[in-house]
């Protein structure tokens, strides 16, 4: 998908933008801007991308965005069959990083927010107390005005800066991926075409007449791009799907691996250890209990 700028929409009377969503779903538009980005998702469930990584997201995922990362939320198909008792929920807090002045962050006392900002380029699913304690001051700023929200949003950040509940999303992506936008078209009928066929057998001969490239030159293109090989993305793809799966317990392992582009058993299980690093019966125990 070709990453879109997106301009956060501002407001001459807030110096950051907070807000509540309730809606169908959260789109499908892949984009980046120079805010960071602290998405709460309260309600929905589906697959994330994240600078070069995909990941399934769900109910309570916490996720700080650096400025320039790309990132879509997309939601499983039941979000888009215009049903009013399926929506998504989340609060969405962007802010500049110049947002309490330029001269802010060079202060002494804001070294651990510049290290948290740099951090955050690289994506952050926040995690146990960190997790709870911002809960619980978004909920606050949703009710807050005037200098109360500035105060919160100092709080929301200390508390970010001094935490090591948290893991990084996309380590391996790079903001030098974002100089060659145009070039980056290709990568919407990549993504595109795999989101739509990935229970299919996918040859590297026709997702490169996708891309209009060669052979060699979609291999290289794709690992400039991504940082993985094409199959090593279409597993990432098919992984989540099995995730999500797993979680709504209405089929058997087996069944889902097939369900999910999967054509032998053993080869799923080796590929999904290798990307979760346990197997699928313990992955749904774990989260199902």
């Amino acid at each position: 998908m070709k990453p879109h700028f997106h301009k956060v929409p501002s407001s001459s009377d807030s110096s950051y933008s907070f807000r509540y969503d309730k809606k169908p779903n959260f789109g499908t538009l892949w984009h980046f801007h120079p805010e960071l980005e602290l998405h709460y998702i309260i309600k929905g469930e589906g697959t994330q991308y994240i600078g070069d990584t995909v990941s399934s997201f769900s109910d309570g995922d916490l996720i700080l965005l650096g400025e320039n990362l790309p990132h879509t939320w997309r939601c499983t198909d039941r979000y888009f069959q215009a049903n009013p008792a399926i929506e998504v929920e989340a609060f969405v807090l962007q802010f500049l990083p110049t947002c309490f002045g330029r001269n802010f962050l060079d202060l002494p006392e804001a070294l651990s927010i510049t290290s948290l900002f740099e951090t955050a380029k690289k994506g952050m699913i926040i995690q146990g107390q960190t997790k709870a304690r911002i809960i619980e001051a978004l909920h606050e700023l949703k009710n807050s005005s005037n200098l109360k929200r500035i105060i919160l949003l100092l709080e929301i950040l200390e508390i970010l800066s001094t935490s090591t509940d948290y893991k990084s999303i996309s380590p391996g992506y790079a903001n030098s991926h974002l100089v060659n936008i145009s070039e980056m078209h290709r990568l919407e009928k990549i993504y595109s075409y795999v989101l739509a066929h990935y229970r299919e057998e996918i040859s590297l001969e026709k997702i490169s007449s996708i891309a209009n490239l060669s052979l060699s030159s979609f291999s290289r293109y794709f690992k400039k791009m991504t940082n993985k090989t094409f199959f090593e993305f279409l597993i990432e793809i098919r992984i989540s799907n099995v995730c999500r799966a797993l979680l709504e317990d209405k089929l058997p392992i087996e069944v889902i691996c097939f369900e999910c582009g999967f054509n032998n058993v053993s080869n799923f299980y080796r590929h999904f250890k290798n990307v979760t690093g346990m197997t699928p019966f313990a992955y749904k125990k774990q989260y199902l209990s």
